[in-house]
């Protein structure tokens, strides 16, 4: 049985997903990498965290835009 590494509980974090165990977002692991930083910068910098986990984050985000809600995208100003 696969341990569940996302969680949300409103007493932390507001209910944000987290990975168990710890205040880490989703969010903020989404942030990093779309920033430009490497696994193993974001793993350096969160000891508690780990490669699965962060695997686990990304497919959290793919599985929450595959809902039926549309997200509107500003034009780009030329």
């Amino acid at each position: 049985m696969q341990k569940k590494l996302i969680v949300s509980n409103p007493k932390v974090m507001m209910g944000k997903p987290v990975i168990a165990g710890t205040r880490i977002t989703v969010e903020i692991i989404l942030e990093k990498l779309s920033a430009g930083e490497t696994e193993e910068q974001i793993l350096e910098g969160h000891p508690r965290l780990t490669r699965e986990a962060i695997r686990a984050a990304l497919a959290f985000a793919a599985q929450a835009l595959r809902a039926d809600v549309v997200y509107p995208v500003a034009e780009a100003v030329s």
